[in-house]
């Protein structure tokens, strides 16, 4: 197949370049847009008691509208609200409601707090209306500004959060990092490809066809979320920013190493693509299947957020490959050795000064390198047990200065924690009659004797009687560790276990999704990773036709992962202070760290083999891979880990976790797992690592 793809570049660059374009028009006009939600139960399966609740709500209480937004108003000087004030804000509400955006139901003013330091308004969302549609956040704009504008020259100030405003917040802080991070983004790869090549060329050659390639990926993946009607979370456009640029970057220095290998040898710049192809292809094809592999595991979640995630991954990948295998050798193909102007230094050979001793010392003491290396990760590894998982999306989706954070602090002023976003319990009649009064208020009774319970609120009869609505709210915020633990145990079995007879009970509201994120997320790592692993094992077992490597090579993963996540969980929960971390960052790091572990890793002992097979015995095979692979591993380490750190500068935790975690399991993987710990264990083990398939003997030339 490689020879064939360097026959088609070579011969015919002027197609593939045309098919590119083309397709690309082609794509961008007809493909639908990728859009986000902030709703965290769209992104579990209806199978979870919270999804039920909600399910059933929506059912039995038809003409009741959800809270859309809330209007928090306090003084500038936070004092407690007087008798004028509280006139200023009926006016004010008054005002809003009769210009109310058709979104809103309408807006109606609550009786102000105890301590008379806050009021609240609430804006009911419309009938089947979604407070995370875009409709309902240009609502939320609209009444934000006008709420300001009705505020100003009095003595209040007023805030909106909710779900619709933490939405709006949430998206104008993703647009915001997705522009930060793609100028950063496109700023380090044109700084390091200068510094790399020396070539100005080569500086615009990967953001060019990189941004080409990226608008298909993007089309495709819009038409993928609307055909089988997946879910994305607000943070994957600005990650597959990242993606598409790191990796897509990382395969084109895999083939222009190659490619200006071959040149130095003598070749013509026509045969030394082929030949770059011929030889880089199969590491390419193999590392894009190990990541591509990693990614489409997540289909296999529970959670429709990583199985939207995964595939939109993953068809970015793919894209890249057959880019960087077909679209790339076709450019240079027609650019010739002009791609490296205006440096003449390719022409030679560079001594590699600094990666030839490192790899003439591991030749010596592979033992010593393996050792201090599985050590360090180790290490590491052992405080990935203390991570706590967060899984409140909407909260690490945008910094807490904007004005939903904002208004939130300020409504928790007047109200307890519990009261900002109450759980919802039901009691549904499982035959038919009708609820009996005295049973749903001992019901009610019983469930506000529960840990961490703070109030219940009368039951709310639906108009058949046959569902009671109880508003609950606890003790502690209901996206804390308390909280979470509350409902998955007092709140949920006090619920059940008072249901009466013929009936049954439900616990729903947000921190109800929580408890069920921690569930099925539980499931999923017992799911996802083991199949990720077994199948990329698969892949490195036919690329290296051996059923020892695979092994080490994949405990190399597994402890660059380990040792990724305990440093995160030092930066963020021992040396920050973080009470979490968000849930999503252990499937991050492991598809990341293990899929571009397994990329750096291949590269490495695909380099190694070919040293072994021109008669080398193992230890100077790996001393003569890092000599030559070595500056190809760390300049596409650097890249990938820079690229990905530039997410620190996305405003929200979200972003800054990953942004961390991933550019630090990358500078793992590239600098410690393949540099040392892959060539070092190979060179202990010898032609043994190679066994059945014997691939490191030596071939005939011929």
């Amino acid at each position: 197949m490689f020879p064939a793809l360097g026959r088609l570049a070579t011969r015919h660059p002027w197609y593939v370049v045309i098919a590119w374009i083309v397709a690309s028009v082609l794509i961008v006009l007809t493909a639908p847009k990728l859009s986000s939600t902030a709703d965290q139960s769209e992104f579990l399966p209806s199978k979870y008691e919270s999804i039920r609740a909600s399910n059933l709500q929506t059912e039995a209480f038809p003409q009741q509208n959800a809270v859309g937004a809330l209007v928090v108003f306090d003084r500038t000087d936070g004092a407690a609200l007087t008798a004028a004030d509280l006139g200023t804000v009926k006016k004010v509400v008054a005002e809003l409601d009769a210009k109310v955006p058709a979104v809103f139901s309408g807006v109606v003013a609550q009786p102000p707090s105890q301590n008379k330091l806050v009021q609240i308004a609430v804006a009911g969302i419309g009938k089947d209306k979604n407070p995370y549609e875009p409709d309902a956040i240009d609502g939320a704009k609209q009444l934000r500004a006008d709420a300001h504008a009705d505020v100003r020259g009095t003595d209040l100030t007023v805030g909106l959060t909710g779900a619709a405003a933490q939405a709006l917040d949430s998206q104008d802080a993703s647009s915001k990092a997705e522009a930060i991070v793609g100028l950063t983004t496109l700023g380090l790869i044109l700084l390091l490809m200068v510094v790399i090549f020396r070539s100005v060329i080569l500086a615009l050659f990967p953001l060019l066809v990189i941004g080409l390639v990226s608008q298909v990926a993007v089309g495709l993946i819009g038409a993928a979320n609307k055909a089988f009607d997946l879910k994305t979370d607000s943070s994957i456009q600005v990650i597959l920013i990242v993606v598409l640029f790191g990796i897509g970057t990382d395969y084109i220095l895999f083939f222009l190493f190659r490619y200006r290998e071959r040149l130095r040898l003598g070749e013509d710049h026509k045969v030394a693509v082929a030949q770059a192809i011929q030889r880089a292809g199969e590491a390419i094809m193999s590392a894009g299947g190990a990541v591509i592999v990693s990614f489409m595991a997540l289909i296999l979640s529970s959670l429709g957020i990583f199985k939207s995630i995964g595939p939109a991954l993953a068809i970015a990948v793919a894209v890249t490959v057959v880019a960087a295998l077909t679209l790339v050798p076709a450019v240079v193909s027609l650019l010739g050795t002009r791609v490296f102007w205006p440096s003449r230094a390719w022409k030679k050979e560079p001594t590699y000064a600094r990666f030839g001793a490192i790899g003439r010392s591991l030749g010596r003491r592979p033992g010593t390198y393996a050792a201090a290396s599985g050590i360090l990760l180790a290490v590491l590894a052992i405080f990935a047990l203390q991570f706590n998982p967060n899984f409140d999306l909407g909260d690490s989706g945008a910094p807490k200065t904007v004005e939903s954070s904002v208004a939130l602090k300020t409504l928790e002023k007047g109200f307890p924690p519990g009261a900002t976003d109450p759980t919802v319990v039901l009691l549904h009649s499982t035959d038919g009659k009708p609820l009996d009064s005295t049973e749903t208020a001992t019901f009610a009774t019983e469930l506000g004797k529960a840990d961490g319970v703070g109030s219940v609120a009368p039951a709310q009869l639906s108009p058949d009687r046959q569902t009671a609505s109880y508003s609950v709210v606890l003790d502690a915020d209901p996206t804390s560790d308390a909280a979470l633990d509350a409902i998955k145990g007092p709140v949920r079995d006090a619920a059940h276990a008072n249901a009466p007879p013929g009936t049954e009970a439900l616990v729903g509201g947000t921190t109800s999704v929580f408890a069920d994120f921690q569930k099925a997320m539980n499931r999923d790592y017992k799911v996802v990773f083991p199949v990720a692993a077994i199948v990329i094992a698969i892949i490195l077992a036919l690329l290296l036709r051996s059923l020892v490597a695979p092994w080490y090579l994949m405990v190399s993963v597994g402890l660059g992962f380990g040792a990724t996540l305990g440093a995160a969980v030092i930066v963020f929960q021992h040396l920050q202070g973080h009470s979490g971390l968000i849930f999503l960052l252990p499937i991050y790091i492991y598809l990341f760290v293990v899929a571009l572990g397994t990329d750096y890793n291949i590269l490495m002992i695909a380099r190694l083999r070919e040293e072994a097979r021109e008669g080398k015995d193992a230890r100077t095979a790996a001393a003569e891979a890092i000599t030559h692979a070595g500056p190809t591993v760390a300049a596409a380490g650097l890249i990938l880990a820079g690229t990905f750190a530039s997410l620190m500068l996305g405003g929200n935790s979200l972003l800054t976790a990953l942004g961390f975690s991933i550019s630090f399991g990358i500078a793992v993987a590239a600098f410690v797992m393949a540099m040392f710990f892959t060539p070092a264990i190979t060179a202990l083990i010898g032609h043994a690592a190679w066994w059945p398939g014997h691939g490191d003997e030596r071939r005939d030339p011929a």
